[in-house]
């Protein structure tokens, strides 16, 4: 981020007009205004290289991999394991055998939370969370209590939506088989505090899953210094296609857990008496992936390396502390998740005026927001609000899309009297 000598308004550290240029979708009308699109934390918008790196592939290189020895099959193989090493490399993997390819980050929490259960876990054995999980990281520990027995333990929420690190401590014991939490909260854009968290685990022996759906788009991740046991994330918050994700796995788990998935492609050898898998990442992999989408997700991981991922998250911060001062300057305005280290999503209620009518209105004004409890229904709770309204930031949003999401926010208020 820099700073124009003649007005001092924040700029990014990038050609923001190319980047916008580089999104079509961004260029349309809504109800007869320019769009404003601040949902990013629910899917972001893909700029041109993805879309023609997805296009390319079926119109030039379309076929199955890993089982055809003709050139289209060969170029397709390449083409999915090239793009498992430059994801490797984007999230400074020790091998690109650490990566697996899934349709997204809730299955990644569902690969691990059955593959660990079939180490051996059993009743009173403890996974901790937090009291700001998305219902991806709640719902799958929640049947394998009412399979297995196992007993979910809650960090709670503070008032400003933090996590106390002392909370998170007097909670592990030695039943904990798995801490699983939140890196960025997807309805209150809260940074937890993940290296404290993990070094407190490494002390116990206890893994570390982190879901970071919501980190990925905002700042560098670096596993091997991160030091996690798994990592989680959606290619299309990353400004991929839907449909496939990532999980980092550190390979001696991979090369412990069990496969999740049976079928083609994840084996050695199979007769009718037995069967032996091939090893990580494969074993993980069963069938036909989902090649595009891993194709697509590699061209977005090099167009946000290409911008640059520091000079992204300086951006970002500059309009979420933007949009903080002016959206929550108005009255009536609420803020909900006040933290001190937030990323890219701001929150809020307006008395009087229900989330979904609020989004509608917004809508109405080319706004698009997200409104509602953001599959993260216990966060709702504790604040005791129905839903909230979210918008949210992506490098390609400017301090204009602010103003206008704060000229909605008023209409809103004067339809409302």
């Amino acid at each position: 981020m820099t700073v124009t000598a003649a007005s001092n308004v924040p700029v990014p550290g990038y050609d923001l007009d190319q980047v916008r240029a580089d999104f079509p979708i961004l260029h349309q009308q809504i109800a007869g205004n320019p769009l404003v699109y601040l949902d990013n934390a629910a899917t972001t918008q893909k700029p041109t290289p993805v879309i023609r790196a997805i296009t390319d592939y079926y119109a030039q290189d379309n076929a199955n991999i890993h089982r055809g020895v003709h050139t289209l099959s060969q170029r397709a193989t390449d083409m999915y394991e090239g793009a498992r090493q430059t994801i490797a490399n984007w999230l400074s993997a020790e091998s690109a055998s650490e990566i697996i390819f899934v349709r997204g980050a809730t299955e990644g929490i569902n690969l691990v939370a059955a593959t660990m259960a079939a180490t051996g876990w059993q009743a009173g054995d403890q996974v901790l969370i937090t009291g700001m999980e998305h219902h991806s990281n709640i719902v799958p520990w929640q049947i394998l209590r009412d399979r297995l027995g196992i007993e979910l333990v809650v960090v709670p929420l503070q008032q400003d939506g933090t996590i106390r690190l002392e909370d998170v401590a007097s909670r592990l014991t030695d039943r904990t088989r798995l801490v699983s939490i939140v890196h960025v909260s997807n309805a209150l854009g809260t940074v937890n505090p993940v290296r404290d968290i993990i070094a407190m685990a490494r002390e116990r022996s206890i893994p570390v899953l982190l879901d970071g759906a919501q980190a990925a788009p905002h700042t560098p991740l670096d596993m091997q210094d991160l030091g996690c046991d798994f990592y989680v994330l959606s290619g299309h918050k990353v400004y991929g296609p839907t449909g496939i994700g990532v999980l980092y796995g550190r390979r001696e788990w991979l090369d412990r857990l069990p496969p999740y998935h049976g079928g083609g492609d994840m084996i050695r050898s199979v007769t009718f008496a037995e069967t032996t898998y091939a090893p990580p990442p494969y074993k993980f992999e069963a069938g036909t992936p989902n090649i595009a989408g891993v194709i697509g997700l590699a061209a977005a991981v090099r167009y946000l390396e290409q911008v640059g991922i520091d000079r992204v998250a300086a951006w970002e911060s500059e309009l979420l502390d933007y949009a903080t001062a002016t959206i929550g300057g108005i009255d009536g305005v609420t803020l909900i998740g006040t933290g001190p280290a937030k990323a890219g999503v701001l929150s809020f209620v307006i008395e009087g005026i229900h989330p979904h009518d609020i989004g509608t209105i917004l809508d109405m004004n080319g706004v698009a927001i997200r409104a509602g409890h953001h599959c993260a229904q216990p966060v709702m709770d504790f604040f005791q609000v129905p839903a909230t309204a979210r918008a949210s930031f992506a490098m390609y949003n400017t301090l204009a899309d602010i103003d206008s999401l704060a000229a909605a926010v008023r209409r809103a208020q004067e339809m409302f009297g």
